[in-house]
């Protein structure tokens, strides 16, 4: 399945800086970034359920946000891009 998670993150202290670069590199081992806080996963359910928990294990729940998109359409029709950035499609064949 495709999900979209996206964060904002309190950077007002240092310990929001480092819990920021914490659940970026979450992100980035399970995921593609699309946008600063925006990265499009393609996972299982047993793997978005751990990215959740690790996720929700990093974040200040009274200072921080974390949203999790389901993106349920037909493959060809979940993303329409425009512009310069082109997303991996990870089942595509895999050129060296």
């Amino acid at each position: 399945m495709l999900i979209i998670a996206t964060y904002d993150v309190s950077t007002e202290t240092p310990e929001g800086r480092r819990r920021l670069r914490r659940v970026a590199k979450v992100c980035e081992r399970v995921g593609q970034r699309v946008q600063k806080s925006v990265f499009e996963c393609e996972i299982d359910q047993m793997q978005f359920e751990a990215l959740e928990r690790e996720l929700l294990a990093e974040i200040d729940l009274e200072k921080d946000n974390l949203c999790f998109y389901r993106i349920t359409e037909p493959r060809g029709m979940r993303v329409k891009q425009h512009g310069v950035f082109r997303s991996i499609d990870f089942d595509g064949p895999l050129l060296v």
